[in-house]
């Protein structure tokens, strides 16, 4: 899975404070003018447009996507206990 996140995001930050992405096997991608490899996989995926109104998003295994930090939340905190 991958978590698309920016610098100064408080939704992103709510998340990547509450859970260990790395123990849950989850990459960081931090969006960002000096990330264009980011960018690029953001895009590969189809979701700018997907982040230009809403972050984080995190792409699961089968290539769909969770966007808000709350549905995140819950998404991750069912995975954990499971």
């Amino acid at each position: 899975m991958t978590l698309f996140t920016k610098v100064g995001c408080e939704k992103c930050h709510y998340i990547t404070d509450r859970f260990d992405l790395e123990a849950m096997g989850i990459r960081q991608e931090v969006l960002g003018p000096d990330n264009p490899d980011a960018l690029a996989h953001l895009a590969w995926h189809e979701l700018v447009d997907v982040a230009e109104r809403e972050l984080p998003i995190l792409v699961l295994d089968d290539m769909t996507h969770i966007a808000g930090a709350l549905k995140i939340k819950s998404y991750l905190s069912k995975v954990a206990r499971a």
